[in-house]
């Protein structure tokens, strides 16, 4: 039994049957097979945007058959149609995500390409979400993904086109009305967001 980071090898690729196996307190992600270390428990502010966030989209969406998790809560991005947990390489905790096709979900979190993903930027962790988590988000086929900056009070919105490739929109600040592509009826004044 692996209980301790000391005990895994940072430059070799594990899968998600291996990760089921870890006992270890720290919360990690799988991208590609490669390990990555969450960083510390977040800030206050981080928790309160991800809070308001939350907020918004269960009111907004309680009356459609979609699910939203906030992490810890696992997204298991399979490769095609490589599903088992022993060909599974990247597993991701989104803070935020909303999943409409239920057949997705299961006990251990969702297996597929959610249709909304929401990443709280912390300084530690924003080259990992601009990069790697991008690509895979990307390339699984999330159809909408929001980087929400706090220090700089905007939001990036990255939509999936015919070609499977993300377009990004025009930024949104602090006072604009962001709206979802992919849930139109998702309107939120970023002032609700980032409120001090």
């Amino acid at each position: 039994m692996i209980d301790t980071l000391e005990q895994l090898d940072f430059a070799k690729q594990y899968t998600y049957a291996d990760y089921l196996k870890w006992q270890v307190k720290e919360r990690l992600e799988l991208i590609k097979g490669y390990i990555y270390k969450m960083s510390p428990a977040p800030s206050r502010r981080h928790q309160a945007i991800v809070w308001n966030l939350n907020g918004i989209i269960w009111s907004s969406l309680k009356n459609q058959p979609c699910q939203a998790y906030a992490a810890p809560f696992d997204v298991r991005l399979p490769i095609k149609d490589k599903k088992s947990n022993q060909e599974i390489t990247t597993v991701l905790q989104p803070d935020i995500c909303v999943i409409c096709d239920i057949s997705k979900l299961d006990d251990k979190g969702c297996v597929g390409a959610p249709d909304l993903v929401i990443e709280v930027l912390s300084p530690e962790n924003s080259d990992k979400e601009m990069k790697q988590k991008y690509n895979a988000y990307e390339e699984s086929g999330v159809k909408e993904y929001w980087m929400v900056y706090p220090d700089y009070e905007h939001v990036l919105i990255f939509t999936l086109d015919e070609s499977g490739k993300f377009v990004g929109q025009h930024p949104k600040i602090k006072g604009d009305i962001l709206k979802s592509v992919v849930f139109p009826e998702l309107a939120i004044d970023l002032r609700e967001v980032f409120l001090e």
